[in-house]
């Protein structure tokens, strides 16, 4: 992985290259909207940095790719994600968090714990574990489309709220040489996700 001047470098690179806007730390007070989700839940000692952001013209949409970490448990392990997030009038989502399903989720299950499951799509109800509040919204939007794409494109974490989105791979900070690509990911899921 980059050293942290090289990564900020990277980082601007991408920025020109996207036309996107590059700041080394949080200006926008962006983990401020952050603070629902579950990944911002997560540990101590919180920070944002390399972000690039980008909006269209009146500033109803706006896009952020962000290196995300924190750090938990008694040795204080730092843990560094790439994350992806939007803002945006166009979304409306219910809340919902979606990430690969591990055994902890699937003991939950035995216990009566249940998360959304789709019958028809066992494989992808294998890889994920899908919780809502709105279970019909949930299933019309994760169509067999959406579903393709997380079934082929595995371990994501999804979360939504309102007008706001994130995407990412837990505890996976991203190659430079891949934010480009995971940031067209992101449009292509928060489209997925949009009411038509």
């Amino acid at each position: 992985m980059a050293k942290p001047i090289a990564r900020a470098i990277a980082f601007q690179q991408v920025a020109h290259q996207l036309d996107m806007i590059y700041s080394e730390k949080d200006e926008w007070g962006i983990q401020t909207f952050l603070e629902e989700f579950h990944l911002f839940k997560q540990g101590r000692k919180r920070r944002i940095s390399n972000i690039l952001f980008t909006s269209d013209a009146w500033e109803e949409t706006k896009v952020y790719v962000f290196d995300y970490e924190y750090r938990r448990g008694k040795k204080k392990k730092r843990q560094r994600q790439t994350v992806f997030f939007i803002n945006s009038k166009t979304l409306a989502l219910p809340e919902f968090f979606m990430q690969p399903e591990n055994y902890m989720h699937k003991l939950k299950g035995l216990l009566g714990f249940e998360d959304i499951d789709f019958e028809e799509h066992p494989e992808f109800s294998n890889q994920y574990y899908l919780k809502g509040e709105d279970e019909e919204w949930i299933r019309d939007t994760f169509d067999k489309n959406m579903i393709r794409f997380f079934t082929v494109e595995k371990n994501w974490c999804l979360e939504g709220v309102g007008y706001y989105m994130v995407f990412y791979r837990r505890n996976m900070l991203l190659s430079t040489q891949s934010i480009e690509r995971f940031y067209k990911k992101g449009l292509e899921v928060a489209e997925m996700v949009t009411p038509s």
